[in-house]
């Protein structure tokens, strides 16, 4: 059975557009591993949004060099997991537990309620949990 992973928006972006990313090594590897059944890799429906942010501010994208990337964010092997009542109130325990952004715990409280891993390149906003095991990316 495949391991589930939970993915945030920091490593999502490197499989999409690689301009100044680190650990891009560790992220193919996920990819391999999702591919070829080793892992299962999901994320909040959020992050969708978040990687539309980057592309647009971080990235400094055209609509024109967007459709690739955007295209790629719906065809790569993860699964977004819309918000329901469940993880939304998991998410917002989390949140003021850790006093973090609901955007930031909605990674935590996925991992957890799904017992998965979390692999992050931000350990700043993600690594602040303890009920989930969280690996950063560069670790991987």
């Amino acid at each position: 059975m495949p391991q589930k992973t939970v993915v945030d928006s920091s490593v999502i972006v490197k499989w999409l557009n690689t301009d100044n990313e680190q650990d891009l090594e560790q992220a193919d590897k996920i990819l391999k591993e999702a591919r070829n059944g080793k892992v299962e890799i999901i994320a909040p429906e959020l992050s969708k949004y978040e990687v539309g942010n980057v592309l647009l501010f971080g990235k400094k994208l055209t609509s024109a060099q967007a459709n690739v990337p955007l295209y790629w964010l719906f065809h790569l092997p993860i699964t977004f997991i819309p918000l329901s009542e469940e993880l939304s109130n998991k998410t917002f325990s989390i949140a003021e537990l850790l006093k973090i952004t609901f955007y930031d715990a909605a990674f935590l409280a996925l991992a957890e309620l799904e017992n998965a891993v979390l692999i992050t390149d931000n350990l700043k906003h993600q690594g602040k949990s303890s009920a989930v095991k969280i690996i950063a990316l560069k670790d991987y």
